[in-house]
C-alpha cells in the first residue's frame, strides 16, 4: 500500500482516532477549533475543506494549511432566519477569528434553503441540523464536521464514513444536482494533491 493510503480500510473508530491526533497538532485546525467553541453558537461544527485538507497535507507530507483556503464554521439557528442575525454573528466570528492565518466563513444552516436557489439556480431542503447539511455536499469525500467540546474532545461527524477522505478518494454524492461543484472541487483537489482520485459524476 502506498505510504500516503497507510490509514485506508481501518474501521471508523481508529480512523476518527487518526483524525483527532491529526487535527489536535494542525496549526490551523486546532486554534480554529478552540475560537469557534468561544462563540458558543448553537449546533456548530467545523467543516468541509479545512478538514480533509488538512488529512491529505499530512498524509503527503504538505505543510498545514497547503490548499485550504477557508475554514468553514456552519450552525444551525431557526430561532431566527433572517438575514440580519446571521450577518451579526458573521460579524461577530470576523472579530473573533482575526488573528487567525486563513479566512472563516460562517453560515446558519438553517437558512441556506432560503438564498440557495437563487445561488444555485435549483432547490435544495430545509436542513433540520448542521449534521443534516452534510448528507448533502457534492462529494461524500467532503462530508465531515468536528466539534470541540469543553472537555477538549472532538465529536467527528461523518455520515458517510472517513474512508474515502483517508484513501484520497472524491467520491459523488447524488443527493441533489451537483455534478459541477463535484468536478470542479475534484479538479482543484487534484491540482494541489494529484494523489487525488475523483470519481466521475
Amino acid at each position: 500500500m502506498a505510504n500516503h493510503l497507510r490509514y485506508s480500510g481501518l474501521d471508523l473508530e481508529c480512523q476518527k482516532q487518526v483524525l483527532a491526533d491529526i487535527l489536535r497538532a494542525d496549526t490551523l485546525v486546532w486554534p480554529a477549533l478552540v475560537l469557534a467553541r468561544e462563540l458558543d453558537l448553537p449546533d456548530w461544527m467545523v467543516v468541509s475543506g479545512a478538514i480533509y485538507n488538512t488529512v491529505w497535507n499530512v498524509l503527503t507530507g504538505k505543510p498545514s494549511g497547503h490548499g485550504v483556503r477557508d475554514v468553514d464554521l456552519f450552525y444551525h439557528d431557526d430561532t431566527d432566519l433572517g438575514w440580519d442575525a446571521e450577518n451579526a454573528v458573521i460579524q461577530r466570528a470576523a472579530v473573533q477569528f482575526a488573528g487567525l492565518s486563513h479566512p472563516v466563513e460562517v453560515r446558519n444552516q438553517a437558512r441556506v434553503h432560503l438564498w440557495y436557489p437563487e445561488h444555485f439556480g435549483r432547490q435544495c431542503p430545509a436542513y433540520r441540523s448542521s449534521e443534516h447539511s452534510l448528507g448533502f455536499f457534492a462529494s461524500r469525500t467532503h462530508s465531515v464536521g468536528v466539534r470541540l467540546a469543553l472537555d477538549n474532545s472532538l465529536a467527528i461527524t461523518a455520515p458517510f464514513g472517513l474512508d474515502d477522505m483517508f484513501s484520497m478518494r472524491m467520491i459523488p454524492n447524488r443527493q441533489l444536482d451537483n455534478a459541477r461543484t463535484h468536478s470542479e472541487k475534484g479538479a482543484r483537489a487534484k491540482a494541489s494533491w494529484p494523489e487525488v482520485k475523483v470519481v466521475a459524476w
